[in-house]
C-alpha cells in the first residue's frame, strides 16, 4: 500500500500526529488530507491523459504522410474531362419489376407494351355506364371506361 512502510511505522506516525494535534483536530486534519490526496490524484490523471493524447497526436502526424503518399502518386497532373452526356436516354431492355420466381426472366419492354395495348382494348370494349339523374342512384356501379 505505502511501499516499504509497514503497520508498525503507520501506528507510530498515527501516535505522533495524535499527540501533536490532539483528538479534536484529528478528524479535520484527516478530511483536509483526504481532499488534498484526491486533488493530487485528479491532477496526475489529467497530466497523464494530456501526455497520452499528445503522444497519440504525434503518432498520427507521423502516420498521416505515409497514408497520403499513395493517394498523391495515383493522382494525375491534368483533371480528367467528363464524357459528354448523351442527348437521349436509352431505356433498358427490361423493367425492374420483381418476378414471382427468381429463375423466371423479367418481361421486356415490347411484352409490357403489348400487355398495355391489350388492356386498353379491353377497356374500350366495355360500354361506359350511363349516369342516372334519379335521386338515390349515387351508389350505382360505374363501368370501366371514360367518365362523362
Amino acid at each position: 500500500m505505502f511501499g516499504s512502510i509497514g503497520v508498525p511505522e503507520l501506528l507510530l506516525i498515527f501516535v505522533v500526529v495524535l499527540i501533536v494535534f490532539g483528538p479534536r483536530r484529528l478528524p479535520e486534519i484527516g478530511r483536509t488530507l483526504g481532499k488534498a490526496l484526491g486533488e493530487f490524484r485528479k491532477a496526475t490523471d489529467d497530466l497523464k491523459n494530456t501526455i497520452e493524447r499528445e503522444v497519440r497526436l504525434e503518432e498520427l502526424k507521423q502516420i498521416a504522410p505515409s497514408v497520403l503518399t499513395p493517394v498523391e502518386s495515383i493522382s494525375r497532373s491534368e483533371p480528367v474531362k467528363p464524357a459528354p452526356a448523351p442527348e437521349t436516354v436509352k431505356e433498358p431492355e427490361t423493367l425492374p419489376v420483381p418476378a414471382s420466381d427468381p429463375n423466371e426472366p423479367r418481361p421486356t419492354m415490347a411484352e409490357l407494351a403489348r400487355k398495355a395495348e391489350i388492356a386498353a382494348a379491353e377497356d374500350a370494349a366495355v360500354p361506359a355506364a350511363v349516369p342516372s339523374t334519379a335521386a338515390g342512384d349515387h351508389d350505382a356501379p360505374i363501368a370501366r371506361g371514360t367518365l362523362s
